[in-house]
């Protein structure tokens, strides 16, 4: 057990290095977003940032898709580009696409700190930084019963303009149900939508992350799971939904 212990312990200066080096790029990328002068361009900035998450996180790490879109302020057109853009806008979009940029690198400081504290044996979140799923979660939950068919489910998911629904039980939750589900099995599989109901085609179980876990956390639940959608809870009691169109908030800078 010690010879364990003392392993983890030795990786913690090598994890202060790589947070040391990425907390120097976040300072370095502020000098692109006040306008002041910097020694390297645009593009030789975020071609060592690439090499740098490569290295330090992996080639595979989904933090190197989230920078690749962070450059094209992808997350944010996702979400509030309007399609015609004023005037002026394509400065606008830069500004966004240098702040996209500097979340993914805050990011990144975040899960070597959650590294970090693994190793030192704190429990995650009482040491781990960045962003947690409670401020950027919804906090109202709609639900259909189970009873209900896929056509009053999707009339309900149509009107409230969201992309999931809880199943309700009349007792507890037991399930939820998704566009995705709705268009797979009337579409694909040709079923009635009109008397099927919605526990025929809902997902279970429930999938569910802490309020206090972080936003990282939840993309790395989401993409082990296949989903887009994850209930949180705290202590055992479902208090909100977050979904991959609120994490594109966060990596937007929408609150």
């Amino acid at each position: 057990m010690a010879t364990a212990k003392g392993s983890a312990q030795e990786k913690i200066p090598m994890l202060d290095g790589h947070i040391d080096r990425f907390r120097q790029q976040v300072a370095n990328l502020k000098t692109f977003i006040v306008g002041s002068a910097s020694h390297l361009s645009i593009e030789e900035f975020d071609l060592a940032t690439e090499e740098l998450i490569a290295e330090v996180l992996g080639s595979s790490s989904r933090m190197v898709e989230a920078y690749n879109y962070a450059q094209l302020g992808e997350a944010g057109g996702l979400v509030n580009l309007t399609k015609e853009a004023p005037e002026g806008a394509g400065l606008d979009n830069e500004r966004e696409a240098l702040r996209q940029r500097q979340r993914v690198l805050e990011s990144c400081i975040a899960e070597l700190e959650t590294r970090r504290a693994q190793a030192n044996s704190v429990p995650r979140n009482k040491e781990l930084g960045g962003p947690k799923v409670s401020d950027f979660m919804s906090r109202v939950l709609r639900s259909v019963s189970h009873d209900a068919t896929l056509r009053e489910a999707g009339i309900f998911l149509r009107d409230w303009k969201i992309g999931s629904l809880l199943v309700d039980s009349g007792e507890e939750f037991i399930g939820y149900i998704t566009e995705t589900e709705l268009s797979g099995e009337v579409v694909v599989n040709g079923i009635d939508p009109t008397s099927t109901t919605v526990k025929t085609c809902m997902r279970e179980p429930l999938l569910t992350i802490e309020s206090s876990d972080t936003v990282i956390e939840a993309v790395r639940l989401m993409k082990e799971k296949a989903t887009r959608h994850l209930c949180v809870t705290e202590s055992g009691k479902i208090i909100g939904l977050i979904s991959v169109s609120d994490i594109l908030r966060y990596y937007s800078g929408i609150k």
